[in-house]
């Protein structure tokens, strides 16, 4: 199966497009989508949304997996942030593919097998699973791999199939 991780922005997404077949792991693509600072924000989501419409051809998955947000201390980037995820789920939306949302703790339950592990070691946790010397760059591209790793780990689990 072919999933697109989503670390959603409006100044930058990150995204990471990974194989999973069987228990077994394999890193596609991945980079950010970023947007101009000097643009107004109206027409950053614009392309926030061309861009992320395109992705979506080009990388053609299976699934589409995109996190929630968490609010920390700056309200303001929050609200900003908010808006590009919204951009970022009506372009899945419009395409017609199958959406999956994780929180950054389920990102880490999923990956690491603690939902209160740090940072650092979800990146080295999902560069083991990958087989990569070290991790991409920037780390909006490698928190989007974590979080597509989270959907392939998540949705293949023993509870799901319980009836």
């Amino acid at each position: 199966m072919r999933i697109l991780g989503i670390d959603p922005g409006y100044a930058t997404t990150g995204f990471g497009l990974i194989q999973a077949q069987r228990g077994q792991y394999g890193l596609m693509q991945y980079g950010v989508i970023t947007t101009p600072a000097d643009l107004s924000f109206p027409k950053r989501l614009e392309m926030l949304y061309d861009d992320m419409t395109r992705l979506l051809e080009v990388t053609e998955p299976e699934a589409v997996a995109v996190e929630e947000l968490f609010w920390g201390h700056n309200i303001t980037t929050g609200i900003g942030v908010s808006h590009g995820r919204g951009v970022i789920l009506l372009a899945i939306q419009k395409a017609g593919l199958p959406l999956y949302e994780y929180t950054p703790m389920q990102v880490k339950q999923a990956v690491v097998g603690y939902g209160k592990a740090e940072k650092r070691q979800v990146m080295d946790m999902t560069r083991r699973l990958l087989k990569m010397e070290k991790m991409p760059r920037p780390d909006d591209a490698a928190d989007a791999i974590a979080i597509a790793l989270c959907h392939a780990r998540s949705s293949t689990s023993l509870l799901l199939n319980r009836g």
